[in-house]
């Protein structure tokens, strides 16, 4: 009976990391699960505990099994901590920061700091609203970033895109999604480097289950990458992490993540939110075309809003 409950035990406490890496490796996420997926590389830990059980308790199958979890488990997530080969690009550098903002809470100051600082060339922002626009004008964004495409709406819906050069054939594009968030895009063309194309990404939230269905549309609405084509940035708060399957297919189309190419890609850019103790997740992103070499990223705290913006340093191929 002791052996009985004892391997019972085991399996109890082994199936669900199975189950979990299984969903995750088929890219089979549905319902609540979408949530779930977001935490998978605390899963790295957590896979330790039942494995030291198993072998505790001198379980041959549990053991094997729950071995077999944590080193795939492990397989999926640590490459985000090690950078991976760049591109030879020779063309000049492009400094590009985004942040979502909290519906306008987000620190003005903060922001402009981190511009001037930092010597950004592009600031992409999501939930932007007319406060913020003209807080950030009182504090010399203006003068730091003079061009810009944006959408400032009240509430989470807007969008903004500020530029130290001229941003050509700009506009504003609208999800479909549950939340309506709208995506500011532009093109800037630094000396010495093909033109740019930058959008400010915000697909809606898988927050509750009956907004997954939104949620996979706006992640399949992004524009793709176009290897052939134009070269392409995609900035945001992308509400999806690299385990997510849909933010998996956008980078199967010729983005890379900024951070996971150069070992950052798990370091948290949002929670806590509003109390709660959600572990922090990644998925405020910078997508790159995979022509273009990332040199460095940065997460950095911004005061009222429970984001964390991103700065990537970039190397274009020369034009």
């Amino acid at each position: 009976m002791v052996f009985t409950a004892a391997t019972a035990a085991c399996w109890a406490i082994v199936a669900p990391g199975v189950g979990w890496t299984v969903v995750r490796l088929l890219g089979a996420e549905r319902g609540p699960l979408v949530q779930l997926v977001a935490f998978t590389p605390y899963l790295v830990l957590w896979s330790v505990v039942p494995l030291l059980l198993a072998l505790a308790l001198r379980r041959r199958g549990p053991a094997v099994v729950a071995a077999v979890t944590a080193l795939a488990v492990t397989a999926l997530v640590a490459p985000r901590a090690v950078g991976t080969a760049q591109p030879a690009t020779t063309g000049p550098t492009l400094r590009i920061l985004t942040a979502n903002v909290l519906a306008g809470a987000g620190d003005a100051q903060r922001l402009v700091d981190l511009v001037r600082a930092d010597e950004v060339d592009i600031l992409v922002m999501q939930e932007f609203t007319p406060d913020l626009a003209a807080e950030l004008d009182r504090r010399g964004l203006a003068g730091l970033l003079p061009h810009r495409q944006s959408n400032p709406q009240v509430g989470t819906v807007g969008s903004a895109l500020y530029a130290r050069l001229p941003v050509t054939d700009g506009g504003i594009r609208h999800n479909r999604g549950g939340w309506g968030f709208s995506q500011a895009y532009g093109t800037v063309t630094l000396p010495g480097a093909p033109p740019v194309r930058v959008e400010s990404a915000h697909p809606s939230a898988p927050y509750a289950i009956d907004q997954v269905g939104p949620w996979r549309a706006d992640l399949a609405a992004q524009p793709p990458a176009t290897p052939d084509g134009m070269l392409q940035i995609l900035a945001g708060d992308f509400n999806a992490t690299l385990d997510h399957a849909p933010l998996r297919a956008l980078l199967d189309t010729g983005y890379a993540d900024a951070a996971d190419a150069v070992g950052a890609g798990l370091v948290g850019t949002w929670g806590p939110y509003d109390g709660d103790l959600i572990p922090p997740v990644v998925i405020d992103h910078v997508l790159v075309d995979r022509r273009i070499a990332v040199r460095s990223v940065e997460v950095h705290a911004v005061g009222g809003s429970d984001h964390r913006a991103v700065l990537a340093e970039l190397r274009l191929p020369a034009g």
